[in-house]
């Protein structure tokens, strides 16, 4: 209660402060924002306890207004020192944070980085960062869709460790190597002794396009368990036109069946999504997605076939001003098993309807 309340009392210093621009300046290196998203969902299949689905870890309520991410942020650049301290509340914090350590449970971003090249831009950054995986974020308004997809729901939101990148002169390239405390941990889990690590290479050939490349490698296990995987997100993004725009994007991953093993189970995910902006105001965008993870190495039916499962979303958006955005979202999936559980019966879809209230500073 103490951490809800003082996170309150940060929100209430913030964003009085701050309402006339998009964040609050201190001279010329420190920026304060704030970002705040309320959410209703109403799920079909009517969960008795409002909690929807275990493999959800976004607007994961039925029928209850709630606030899915509250979020405070302290930004410091210089030439070459920059550095980040945001805290967050909300339903998403719980729901992926609830293996952390309690202190740590409210902490969206803690990192410094130190540019260690002169004439080139060249950092090393260490502490928790937002994942170097996924065409999605946390942030509901930076997503074409309201709701995130499997893939981005099912990969790390967020990592902590050790990163080394580099931006070329010109803009176009992005090229980092991470060392990791895991797949999306602060702590590490217990037993496990494990570095992990990762890559990304992201390329921009205009201001239109946008290719992305990134890894990760490593165990998540404990040591008597250890089991290595090997994953990997590709995806572009393209502004086809000046209304148009669209996001191609491909998630596979494979982990080692038994320690020491040869073979691997596999999971992918593929994904299509398109937003059309109709207006200054108005924008309506649509996803086609299918996830496919047979042995439930990240989603875990229980089910003869595991989780294979196909979804699809229209959503609506009105932005009522420059920095408030209203989104309605629906939604549906289909699983090749019955995975959802409806009235204490298991069935092979569900539908829900998402509406989203998002502000920020």
């Amino acid at each position: 209660m103490k951490k809800y309340i003082a996170i309150g009392m940060l929100l209430g210093v913030f964003f009085p402060k701050a309402q006339s621009s998009d964040s609050l300046k201190i001279g010329n290196k420190v920026t304060f924002s704030a970002y705040a998203e309320l959410f209703y969902t109403y799920d079909a299949n009517e969960p008795g306890n409002h909690l929807r689905q275990n493999f959800l870890y976004s607007y994961n309520r039925h029928n209850e207004v709630n606030l899915n991410l509250g979020l405070i942020k302290a930004n410091y650049q210089s030439e070459n020192l920059r550095a980040n301290v945001a805290l967050m509340a909300g339903t998403y914090a719980q729901d992926n944070m609830a293996a952390e350590q309690d202190a740590l449970r409210y902490v969206n971003e803690a990192n410094i980085g130190i540019k260690i090249s002169k004439n080139k831009n060249l950092w090393i950054d260490a502490g928790i960062m937002p994942s170097h995986i996924g065409w999605e974020s946390a942030i509901g308004k930076d997503n074409i869709n309201l709701t995130r997809s499997l893939a981005a729901e099912n990969s790390p939101y967020f990592e902590t460790g050790a990163k080394l990148s580099y931006t070329s002169d010109n803009g176009k390239w992005f090229l980092s190597g991470l060392v990791l405390n895991g797949w999306q941990r602060i702590a590490k889990a217990e037993g496990n002794q494990s570095i992990s690590f990762g890559h990304q290479v992201t390329y921009k050939p205009n201001d239109k396009i946008t290719l992305n490349s990134s890894s990760f490698i490593g165990n998540d296990k404990a040591k008597e368990d250890k089991k290595m995987r090997y994953f990997h997100d590709l995806f572009g993004s393209f502004q086809l036109t000046d209304q148009f725009s669209a996001l191609l994007g491909f998630d596979i991953g494979a982990e080692q069946k038994t320690k020491g093993s040869e073979q691997y189970n596999i999971w992918y995910s593929p994904n299509v999504q398109m937003k059309y902006q109709l207006d200054q105001k108005w924008a309506l965008a649509g996803r086609f997605e299918y996830y496919n993870d047979k042995k439930g190495v990240i989603i875990n039916s229980g089910t003869p076939n595991g989780f294979q499962t196909f979804g699809y979303s229209l959503n609506l958006d009105y932005a009522i001003l420059k920095n408030v955005i209203f989104r309605t979202e629906a939604r549906g999936f289909t699983s090749k098993d019955a995975v959802f559980v409806k009235n204490g019966e298991m069935k092979q879809g569900n539908f829900f309807v998402t509406t989203s209230l998002a502000a920020w500073f």
